[in-house]
């Protein structure tokens, strides 16, 4: 289906609207456009959305309990088991958790926020281009900045059948920077070795792995 990914996959997707969805690896969108609302449910995964102006038509996407609407504006919504990541691109979004409507958050561009079921909103401290380095996906890259270890094989495993392993759980806050392609955990796992002098053995069709594990 037009509106669902798999493990690997980025799709764009434009709609009847004018609107255009960007969804990313293993996830799954259901749109409905109706006369005064337009409604995205995020069933699992991520998804950016190019909202085209409609004053008439709010723009709401629902992921679990979280819902953030828009007019005219773009922002992506990652879904959590336990809330969502909401981050803008362009315009204003407002986003709450269902039946918790007076408790809402108001981002603007370049702002981000993790809103939970429970209600709970935690703003992201405003950090110059983050925004579009959680976004690099949208190009099949992953952009890492200050990023640890764990952080950044956990991106990795989202994009490939082949997951990466870290043997070595000293190594988990360690801090790796640098611009991959999605598709390319060896390319990552020899940067790691060569910055951080660690072994690591992408030999096989298997499970990559980091470091040595400690007996």
């Amino acid at each position: 289906p037009a509106n669902e990914t798999s493990v690997g996959e980025i799709r764009r997707v434009p709609h009847a609207d004018g609107s255009v969805a960007a969804i990313n690896t293993a996830s799954k969108i259901e749109v409905a456009l109706a006369e005064t609302r337009r409604s995205v449910v995020l069933d699992r995964g991520e998804a950016w959305f190019q909202v085209a102006k409609d004053a008439k038509r709010p723009f709401v996407v629902e992921a679990g309990r979280v819902r953030v609407q828009a007019v005219g504006t773009a922002f992506s919504v990652r879904r959590r088991d336990d809330g969502a990541d909401v981050l803008v691109t362009e315009g204003v979004v407002e986003a709450w958790a269902d039946g918790a409507e007076g408790n809402r958050i108001r981002l603007i561009a370049g702002q981000s926020a993790f809103v939970a079921d429970n209600a709970a909103i935690e703003r992201a401290a405003a950090v110059p281009s983050s925004v579009d380095r959680k976004l690099a996906w949208r190009s099949g890259k992953i952009d890492l900045l200050g990023e640890t270890l764990t952080g950044a094989i956990a991106e990795f495993n989202r994009y490939n059948q082949r997951q990466i392993v870290l043997a070595d759980p000293a190594l988990e806050a360690e801090q790796f920077d640098g611009v991959f392609r999605t598709d390319d955990p060896e390319g990552f796992a020899i940067a790691v070795k060569s910055a951080l002098d660690v072994p690591v053995d992408v030999s096989g069709s298997g499970a990559i792995r980091i470091g040595e594990s400690r007996r």
